[in-house]
């Protein structure tokens, strides 16, 4: 089941990866014509809105790769010192909490979508619920990542515990 499991993730994180650096590179082809139609002719008034919105999606989606990676920032000395059994209790008690705070966040991110759908973009006209979806749909793909982070940190017991592992080990 946990070979399953990984090999999902890493399909995901194969997903993820090219949709944000198709963003990151529309992000800086939208802003690149905003600075040039401002200084050569009128501006365009829906880059700026344009760029807003992947700023949002980019943020949202990087986040969720970080997440995946164990990128975010963490204090862990405390736990490094503690007995290899207490260490494991202290990181399954981590990932727990952190599957609880993402799990929150699916479901108020999907009550800011609901709120928000009744409003439109000024320029371009967009639904508000394009823009914000995007947090419940990371939020849910973050629990995904701390839901296999907490099956393998149960099923590898104390030794995974001691090494961790990302999307970057070589599958088995």
């Amino acid at each position: 089941m946990l070979g399953m499991l990984k090999r999902t993730e890493r399909a995901i994180d194969a997903i993820m990866q090219p949709i944000v650096f198709a963003a990151m590179v529309a992000l800086i082809v939208v802003i690149t014509l905003q600075i040039i139609s401002r200084v050569f002719f009128t501006a365009v008034g829906w880059t700026e809105e344009v760029a807003r919105f992947l700023l949002v999606w980019i943020t949202f989606m990087a986040a969720t790769l970080a997440f995946q990676r164990g990128r975010h920032i963490a204090v862990s000395f405390v736990v490094n010192a503690l007995p290899v059994r207490i260490r494991q209790v202290a990181r399954i008690l981590a990932v727990a909490i952190a599957l609880g705070f993402m799990i929150a966040l699916v479901l108020i991110g999907y009550r800011y979508t609901q709120v928000q759908s009744f409003q439109t973009s000024a320029s371009l006209g967009w639904s508000m619920t394009y823009v914000y979806s995007i947090i419940p749909v990371c939020g849910a793909l973050m629990s995904w990542y701390a839901f296999v982070d907490l099956v393998e940190l149960v099923a590898e017991g104390p030794d995974f515990a001691e090494t961790g592992s990302d999307i970057s080990d070589p599958p088995p």
